[in-house]
């Protein structure tokens, strides 16, 4: 079987270096390089024009620049819109674009489908049909960038997620290399402080996460307050329960005015009684954190339903009351299945969004 190239547009400006380095060509090559592949976001070799045709030749000889392919977009009545992009090998993922008054939140996926079997979520019924290289990743950034240019160029990415399809600790070193390229500042330039990457509980991925030397912010999806609800909804929790987790949480390195944010979904009956809202309290008094409830948004097959808005404000002021910040995630995207724990793949027909944003 013949062996698959490198991703050219996954190599972090170091490892540029390096190749450029092993082609006999001079160090500067690798910042000419990576400012097409990443600041201009060019889609073949023969548009960098001022790299010489020699080196464009052998690097399609040992590596590959094939990427992603807009399959189909959607906007949602709430301005947000949800892009299915197709890998090369025809696998499909989903990335949404969030507007919240002038900032733009970006949600991408780290890999196709997941492991982790979460109940509550769409993606889990996947399961996990292979990681998404680094170059997959950032791709997401650069076509929503371009869709933004054409249909509203007074808007750009302000903020960045890693909580679309997929657990981006279970891909780490791929993300990590993701992280690193879209913080250069020859590329996307995106600030630490403006990209945060969720996790389910991966202990050990929190861990490496935390040993980076620019970490982003970290997100949690913690959702129940006892090890007997997070392990029925959360099966990750019988490997990592909650006191270890949060053990962790503890240890993330956090820089001045920074928090680690911890995500509860609401399931009607499930998690959200008062005991459950004093208990969060108390889990999480000791941390600088901040809490974002979310009501369940509800997709196919789910056993789940989201409570009354009544329950969940009652929720939202109990666990305030307990002294922790805490915040009401609005679903957005819920008509077209962009909203968080919807991203599924399911394949049916997408418009062509019309509107902008």
């Amino acid at each position: 079987m013949t062996r698959a190239l490198p991703k050219l547009r996954s190599l972090t400006i170091e490892r540029l270096g390096e190749l450029v380095g092993e082609l006999g060509e001079s160090s500067y090559r690798a910042e000419q390089l990576f400012r097409w592949l990443h600041g201009r976001g060019v889609r073949e070799l023969d548009e960098m024009g001022n790299v010489p045709r020699a080196l464009r030749e052998r690097l399609a000889e040992v590596t590959s620049l094939e990427g992603l392919e807009l399959d189909a977009e959607q906007l949602s009545t709430d301005g947000t819109r949800k892009l299915r992009l197709r890998t090369a090998d025809g696998r499909s993922i989903e990335s949404v674009l969030i507007p919240d008054g002038d900032k733009m939140t970006q949600c991408i996926s780290s890999q196709v489908g997941c492991a982790l079997d979460c109940q509550f979520c769409a993606t889990a019924k996947l399961g996990l049909l292979r990681n998404l290289e680094a170059s997959e990743i950032v791709e997401q950034v650069y076509f929503a960038r371009a869709l933004l240019a054409e249909v509203a160029p007074d808007r750009r990415i302000t903020n960045l997620v890693y909580m679309g399809m997929g657990e981006p600790l279970h891909n780490f070193d791929r993300v990590a290399a993701s992280l690193e390229i879209l913080r250069h500042e020859l590329g996307a330039n995106l600030s630490h402080r403006r990209i945060t990457v969720s996790t389910v509980g991966l202990v050990p991925g929190i861990e490496k996460l935390g040993r980076l030397e620019v970490r982003p912010n970290l997100a949690i999806s913690l959702n129940a307050t006892t090890d007997e609800v997070r392990d029925q909804i959360m099966p990750i929790n019988r490997r990592f329960p909650i006191a270890r987790l949060l053990d962790a949480a503890r240890a993330y390195p956090l820089e001045r005015r920074r928090r680690i944010t911890f995500e509860y979904v609401l399931l009607a009956g499930v998690n959200d009684t008062d005991a459950d809202a004093s208990r969060l309290g108390s889990l999480l008094g000791d941390i600088r954190c901040k809490v974002n409830v979310i009501p369940f948004n509800p997709h196919p097959g789910a056993p789940y339903a989201r409570p009354s808005p009544e329950a969940i404000d009652r929720f939202q002021n109990r666990v305030k009351d307990a002294g922790l910040p805490t915040y009401l995630r609005t679903p957005r995207g819920d008509d077209i299945d962009a909203a968080c724990g919807q991203l599924a793949n399911r394949t049916r027909s997408l418009p062509i969004a019309g509107p902008p944003l």
